[in-house]
């Protein structure tokens, strides 16, 4: 009996020493329009890192989806992204006009646009999203100009990339 009692100590015990581990991930999908001579953006970030982020860098308490959540969240998230974000095309900054956002199930999504773009040869991307609160943060970019495909992973070191698509 002793020995059954030592055998599950020794076996159990490393198991509930592993803990879930989160991941850290966000994509950003860009979509070229030549008919709205736009590039249309879609971003999806976890929830709960977003409210993480935006309460400790702005002072303020989210609680999304609650009947507490802040009235003019907007205004938060559109500064953040502004901060976290930038755009060239064609080797010229462009900045973007937030749209809205939108929740679905833990994850939220924002919609971005940059307007007036006639056509794309490269697309310049900086993405420093949830990266100073989580330094594991990946933020997956995958883009589509006409029938071209580029996709790129970015981390807090290396946050940047030129998209070419010629």
């Amino acid at each position: 009996m002793k020995f059954n009692k030592i055998f599950l100590l020794l076996f159990i015990t490393p198991l509930l020493s592993f803990t879930a581990h989160k991941y850290y991930l966000s994509l950003t999908q860009i979509n070229y329009k030549s008919e709205a001579k736009s590039i249309q953006i879609i971003i999806n970030v976890f929830m709960d890192d977003i409210e993480v982020a935006l309460n400790s860098d702005y002072t303020i308490d989210l609680q999304l989806t609650t009947k507490k959540e802040l009235k003019n969240n907007d205004v938060y998230f559109e500064k953040y992204l502004k901060e976290k974000l930038d755009f060239k095309v064609n080797g010229m900054h462009k900045n973007f006009n937030y749209i809205g956002k939108e929740y679905d199930g833990d994850l939220v999504y924002f919609y971005l646009e940059i307007e007036n773009i006639n056509q794309v040869h490269t697309i310049y991307i900086i993405n420093n999203m949830l990266t100073k609160h989580f330094p594991n943060q990946k933020n997956l970019v995958k883009s589509k100009v006409g029938k071209k495909h580029k996709s790129v992973l970015l981390t807090k070191d290396e946050n940047s990339e030129k998209l070419t698509y010629q």
